[in-house]
């Protein structure tokens, strides 16, 4: 195996919501990473704006790949290969940092790797702790992506095991923020909250957990039901004119989800005999989650693996991170007429 020094240089570039991220990496070796972040441009509309975040990317790639060379103490004639998201995420927004990837391998005469960003989001762990020792079963909770994920080669194989039917728990939450009188991004409004609440107060549904949805919909998640159950308990409290107990709420649904979300996690490990999980992605963060994902891992002797919070949320060293492994499995540059994919299938690593 290589040294660090000897290793490539991978420059990753990540616009495919609203945070655009550059990173730089060696291998598994962190060296910046770079993050620009348009989430108070889209609180007055209570959610992401399209046209608004691609705008934010248009004003931020420059600054920001300035920031993560000056950080990482390196130029871009340093750079070996430039790795970019190609999908899945916001048609716009993806165009921003294709087009910004794209223009940077022409001038620097650098080749570009066009990758998944759902299989970014697992490639993150690796600058945590070191090479995945694959297989693995990711649990990928996102603002727009909930899902759960074999990964046989990070390279090159990963498989859909379950997703939602609906709601993303990240807009979930969004949701039942507005439901409460929190704020948006309800996410981190919704734990703080629930740091004061009493998480058994209310039992609210666990969504695709019967034995007949089990049997049918075995890793996939359901959060429609449980902002409807939200609302209407809100509603009949209102109605009966009780005060709404907004840490019970947040709580007990905080709880809902995460029960949900680890149960169905911790079942595609030991049913694919997998003993590594990856947790990931923005929501991920929510300590609730990540607590309760580490207990239930524990519990049935599986290593769980999770990237620092900075590395959760979207970035562009994920993206230089899973180039760096596409670039050691010796897979061929993506051509430099690649289009952006917003559905893009997590089956396709590199395109």
């Amino acid at each position: 195996m290589l040294g660090v020094a000897e290793q490539p240089l991978i420059l990753g570039i990540e616009t495919s919501c609203d945070e655009t991220g550059v990173g730089l990496v060696r291998g598994t070796t962190l060296l910046a990473n770079a993050v620009a972040s348009s989430v108070d441009e889209h609180v007055r509309f209570g959610g992401v704006v399209p046209e608004v975040a691609s705008r934010a990317h248009l004003q931020a790639i420059v600054p920001t790949l300035e920031r993560a060379l000056t950080e990482a103490e390196v130029t871009l004639d340093d750079v070996d290969a430039i790795a970019v998201t190609a999908g899945p995420g916001l048609a716009g927004a993806l165009m921003v940092g294709v087009s910004a990837a794209k223009s940077l391998a022409l001038a620097l005469d650098k080749p570009l790797y066009g990758v998944n960003h759902l299989v970014g989001h697992v490639a993150a762990e690796q600058l945590e702790n070191g090479p995945l020792t694959e297989p693995v079963v990711a649990l990928l909770v996102s603002g727009g992506h909930t899902e759960i994920l074999h990964v046989t080669e990070i390279a090159t194989a990963a498989e859909m095991l379950g997703q939602t039917l609906d709601d993303a728990a990240g807009e979930a939450f969004d949701k039942v923020a507005r439901l409460i009188g929190l704020k948006y991004p309800g996410g981190p409004h919704i734990q703080r909250a629930a740091a004061e609440g009493d998480p058994a107060a209310i039992r609210f549904p666990r969504g695709l957990t019967s034995q007949r949805d089990m049997s049918r919909h075995r890793y996939d998640f359901s959060f429609s039901g449980l902002k409807t159950a939200v609302a209407r308990w809100v509603e009949t409290a209102e109605r009966e004119g009780r005060t709404v107990p907004v840490p019970d709420v947040a709580a007990a649904f905080q709880e809902a989800v995460a029960d949900v979300l680890t149960h169905k996690a911790v079942l595609a490990c030991t049913e694919r005999g997998v003993r590594t999980m990856v947790l990931a992605g923005g929501v991920a963060a929510n300590a609730r989650i990540r607590d309760l994902t580490r207990e239930r891992c524990a519990a049935a002797g599986i290593e769980l693996r999770q990237p620092r919070l900075s590395l959760c949320t979207d970035n562009g060293a994920m993206i230089a991170a899973l180039g760096a492994a596409v670039v050691e499995h010796g897979l061929p540059p993506s051509s430099l007429d690649f289009a952006t994919d917003s559905s893009l299938p997590v089956t396709q690593v590199a395109v």
